[in-house]
């Protein structure tokens, strides 16, 4: 019976199978792309700094298809859920009939259920077959923007396609049960007359599951700006899932209030009021339009706005801990002849140490050896406390001499303690350090992960390494003069503080745009599938009242304007609603620690997500409503269930 009902009402369910084969093919595609990411193939002769660079990439290349198998099942379960939900009330009528020829509730159930799960079956198989392709459009998306190199292809394994069926019979039962258990619910003359319980839109798990969510956003909003900037991000998250969800799950009530906004746009006319009228009475078919728009809206927009904002808050920070006007990129050895121009009054000079650096941390009270091959810099202590304000919280730049290293910034919550013993690997040679000193955590990612003083290391190494020197002017000494005898020199390029900083914040956003490309780009695809069903299904079952509008002295054309106009209200408030909640998660980071501005909003992706949802919205409904009114309005007028 399930099977029938499946190929008889094959439309209703093709949208719910379009997301569960997007989601399983994405989530088969990330399992794939991990299996190549987990042990990388480092080529012979690369250096020690640039194999820990690639080893970095690949393990950040795990999380990041980690967090999208994660996103992807979310909005499965979330747009099967709003789609089963919308397609069970469609056929409320059919279920009300087979409880009334003597169904009982647990067979309405198990009817249910089984369609649910022919549909994770049928999506499994296609989503096994479309993750084919997808698994290389991954990865041709993380070499492609610089994620992982040109050299890396992904891992085939048989014992990934269980996984994928169960994830997809998971994706269907998971998002099909509160549709089904409200279906058993409702008293058979209920749903054929469509009074009380069937009639309702808002049911008890929406309000409880809706105001909760709400509850919790607005809690955290009021939290958020008394906590830290990194306490604020990990809220500011929460803010943009809990406010997705609460004003999802609510959207049958919080769609058709704010319709209300619209009336002033009736005074264009009758079919504009006609639209915000169908907008307002059509509460199911709007909120499940909306949902996706929101949900899309706010995640996007808000994981995007405060990876940004973290960016500039890092660049803040950095600009607040330097003492000085110019940072001169060269080699060791130009870097020597920095200090000598004159006007300059201090030049302290930071040079990358192509080292190997073995460490004891703590972890879960457990002691553990760590290898650092990167972000250790070789300073001279005095030179860098002249130009940097930024202090030990345990230990003493003095005491940073001899065989001795400090943990850094970029290691601050590693669990390294100071007196620990180091290892490091310097040109074939192991030599034994001790931590003498820890600095505090910054904003900044990628900071720098240990000092070594610069006679640890070999003056060849020294003079080739790649170096930054911040340059501090002396009073009474015009920074430009300074800058144009440092430019003479030819040693390097000469950046203002402030201009460095800002190329380092670009190129973490860079960074940051890649992830989102990766994380969210293919992620969109479920609001949009999820959008045009809904749309198609509610232009299907209105065949009839677009029929009794023409018999009415409406057009077809001005049918399809009106339904256009309806969807394009739809889309706005959809879209506005998920900017609210995204705003809403951006709120503490209006000013930094400082008083700084800080605030990234993304407005060129704004206006790309505002663009494409009235496209898709509009194009989907002029050609559902052009395909609703085909046949002649007087046979649909007479018909009936």
């Amino acid at each position: 019976m399930s099977w029938s009902t499946f190929r008889e009402r094959w439309t209703l369910f093709a949208g719910a199978l379009l997301t569960v084969v997007f989601g399983v093919g994405l989530v088969q595609a990330s399992i794939m792309v991990s299996l190549g990411a987990e042990d990388p193939a480092i080529p012979a002769g690369t250096s020690p700094r640039e194999a820990e660079r690639l080893r970095d990439a690949y393990e950040g290349a795990g999380s990041l298809l980690g967090m999208t198998a994660m996103l992807a099942c979310f909005l499965a379960v979330f747009i099967v859920g709003s789609t089963f939900a919308f397609t069970v009330a469609q056929r409320r009528a059919d279920l009300a009939l087979l409880r009334t020829l003597g169904g009982s509730r647990p067979q309405v159930m198990t009817l249910l259920f089984g369609e649910a799960v022919l549909l994770g079956l049928l999506g499994s198989a296609g989503g096994i077959l479309f993750g084919i392709p997808l698994m290389w459009i991954q990865a041709y998306l993380l070499t492609s923007t610089g994620i992982l190199p040109g050299s890396f292809a992904p891992q085939w394994d048989n014992g990934v396609l269980i996984a994928s069926v169960c994830a997809g019979v998971g994706m269907a039962l998971t998002g099909s049960v509160a549709a089904t258990v409200r279906a058993a619910r409702v008293r058979p003359l209920e749903a054929l007359r469509e009074i009380g319980g069937a009639a309702r839109v808002m049911t008890l798990g929406r309000w409880i599951w809706g105001v909760t969510m709400l509850a919790l956003t607005a809690l955290m909003v009021s939290g958020e700006g008394k906590a830290d900037f990194l306490g604020a991000m990990l809220i500011a998250m929460g803010v943009s899932f809990a406010g997705a969800i609460g004003l999802s799950s609510l959207s049958p009530l919080v769609v058709p209030l704010a319709g209300h906004l619209l009336r002033p746009f009736t005074r264009f006319g009758p079919l504009a009021e006609l639209a915000q009228a169908n907008l307002r009475d059509g509460r199911r078919r709007a909120a499940a339009t909306a949902a996706p728009m929101i949900v899309l809206t706010a995640l996007v927009v808000g994981l995007m706005a405060m990876l940004g904002t973290q960016a500039k808050a890092g660049g803040a920070d950095v600009k607040r801990r330097i003492v000085g006007e110019y940072v001169v990129t060269s080699t060791g050895a130009d870097a020597a002849r920095i200090a000598s121009v004159p006007g300059v009054q201090a030049a302290s000079t930071s040079t990358v140490a192509d080292i190997v650096l073995t460490v004891s941390r703590t972890e879960d009270g457990r002691r553990q050896k760590k290898k650092v091959r990167s972000g250790i810099f070789a300073i001279d202590p005095a030179a860098y406390q002249a130009t940097h304000t930024l202090k030990p919280v345990s230990g003493t730049f003095g005491e940073l001499r001899g065989r001795a290293a400090m943990a850094g910034p970029g290691s601050a919550e590693d669990g390294i303690r100071t007196g620990t013993t180091a290892v490091a690997e310097i040109g074939g040679r192991k030599v034994r350090l001790k931590v003498v000193a820890r600095m505090p955590a910054t904003l900044e990612n990628n900071a720098d992960a240990f000092f070594v003083p610069r006679s640890l290391l070999p003056p060849d190494m020294l003079a080739k390494a790649e170096s930054e020197t911040t340059v501090k002017v002396a009073a009474g000494t015009n920074p430009a003069d300074v800058a144009n005898r440092l430019r003479d020199l030819r040693i390097g390029k000469v950046e203002t503080v402030s201009a460095w900083a800002d190329a380092r914040v670009g190129r973490q956003m860079k960074e940051n745009n890649s992830v989102m490309m990766v994380l969210m780009g293919l992620s969109a695809v479920y609001a949009i599938v999820a959008i045009v069903n809904a749309m198609v299904i509610a232009g299907t079952e209105r065949r009839r009242e677009f029929a009794v509008a023409r018999l009415t002295g409406l057009s077809r054309r001005q049918v399809v304007q009106a339904a256009l106009l309806e969807a394009s209200g739809v889309t706005l408030i959809g879209v506005g609603l998920g900017l609210v909640v995204a705003f809403a998660a951006l709120g503490g980071f209006l000013f930094g620690p400082s008083g700084t501005e800080i605030l990234a909003v993304p407005w060129t992706l704004i206006v790309l997500i505002v663009l494409g949802a009235f496209g898709i919205s509009s194009l989907t409904s002029v050609l559902t409503t052009r395909s609703a009114t085909r046949p002649a309005p007087v046979t649909l007028a007479a018909a009936r269930e």
